[in-house]
């Protein structure tokens, strides 16, 4: 099915033409036509399905023939749980809006507030915003929301792993209680569950459309998958010899939380390797500077958290290490689809302690196979890592 018979003008099927994208994803093909109708919808699909256009779309739709928008007044508010990925979708969304004359701003915290206040004064037509930066201007009154007509609420499952619930409800006390809310989430917990609940006097979650998109349980087939297990106390030295002794060109190392990954760039650079880390605790100048640096090529290995690297559109990419397993599968999945894109080949490398043993049989029992496992004979296990069970509960007292 073309764009054009989802309801979209021919400005918008330009710009998605131009972009090189001319049949919908499966989750564009059924929000897209359930947005344009006005209904309230929770979407469940991964990262990398064509979600941000499956939303940002339609609103480009319902907005192109809107009267003039008075200052400091927004129409649709997009809330996401980073800074990086609010200037990936607000990027999103000037590619699709090029031939129309609707306006997008990206507001996130980090940089200085004057800039941002400047251009609320005209107004903007599509506003996507982390919700602490929100706040602070909505408290010194540089924006209202008295003409806003659309909630859209992107990764909730991490907005709410990230603590923002209270923030969203704030947020929601300020805005009209008559307009249209979208939720998009890579995974429908009893959390999310709850924030959409809260989202509307109406009751989200009892008159809301539904569309669940099944994520790949398989990684790419371009992608080589395998892990090492090692002791806990010996994983940096195996990243380091890894490194060294496999001549790696480049590498993006997830750690899950931001003072490991300070703590691994120190660990590495001791030992001779020149690395660099973005996560929650840098000020957005020097995200986007590393980030340059990485996507150059002037640094080669990245530690990043994954709440992080939310966001990041690296491109080629020829190796993501999983130096901390992730503790949900969709999130391990989510990390490894950062390499072997767009039909290039990939490597995913897993460090696995003892520790982790729950986390990779829930991992492998999503991808429904095990991932093979190598020795290093220099990297001796003390604590060894039993054998994979894709039938192991990871809930169980085992």
């Amino acid at each position: 099915m073309p764009f054009a018979k989802l309801g979209l003008s021919t400005p918008l099927v330009q710009a998605i033409t131009e972009l090189g994208y001319n049949t919908p994803t499966p989750i564009q093909e059924q929000a897209i036509p359930a947005i344009l109708s006005g209904n309230d919808l929770i979407a469940t699909a991964q990262t990398g399905t064509g979600k941000t256009a499956a939303f940002v779309l339609p609103l480009l739709e319902r907005f192109s023939t809107a009267g003039t928008l008075r200052g400091k007044r927004i129409r649709a508010l997009i809330l996401v749980p980073t800074r990086e990925l609010a200037v990936q979708v607000e990027a999103s969304v000037a590619q699709y809006a090029k031939h129309t004359r609707l306006t997008s701003m990206a507001m996130y915290g980090g940089v200085d507030t004057e800039a941002q206040k400047e251009r609320l004064i005209a107004g903007v037509d599509i506003l996507v915003a982390t919700p602490g930066r929100l706040l602070d201007l909505a408290h010194q009154r540089a924006l209202h929301f008295d003409e806003l007509k659309v909630l859209v609420l992107d990764e909730a499952d991490r907005m709410v792993d990230m603590g923002f619930g209270d923030d969203i409800k704030k947020i929601i006390d300020r805005l009209p209680e008559t307009r249209q809310n979208l939720l998009f989430s890579a995974t429908i917990t009893d959390d999310v569950r709850a924030l959409a609940y809260d989202f509307s006097d109406s009751k989200m979650t009892d008159l809301a459309d539904e569309i669940n998109i099944s994520p790949n349980v398989r990684a790419a087939a371009n992608i080589k998958q395998w892990l090492i297990t090692v002791d806990k106390d010996t994983k940096s030295a195996l990243l380091s010899h890894l490194i060294n002794e496999q001549a790696w060109d480049q590498a993006l190392i997830f750690t899950e939380k931001k003072h490991n990954a300070a703590k691994l760039v120190a660990q590495l650079e001791k030992r001779g390797i020149k690395a660099d880390s973005i996560h929650g605790g840098r000020s957005q100048a020097m995200r986007e500077m590393i980030l340059a640096q990485f996507k150059t090529g002037e640094l080669k290995y990245l530690v990043a958290t994954g709440v992080a690297a939310r966001g990041l559109d690296i491109g080629e990419l020829s190796r993501v290490v999983n130096y901390d397993l992730p503790f949900q599968p969709e999130e391990y999945i989510h990390r490894i689809g950062r390499t072997g894109r767009a039909g290039a080949s990939g490597e995913a490398i897993s460090l696995v302690d003892i520790s982790d043993f729950k986390n990779l049989c829930a991992i492998e029992r999503r991808l429904k196979n095990t991932i093979e496992r190598k020795e290093i004979a220099d990297f001796p296990v003390r604590k060894a890592v039993p054998a994979s069970n894709l039938n192991y509960v990871k809930n169980s007292n085992r």
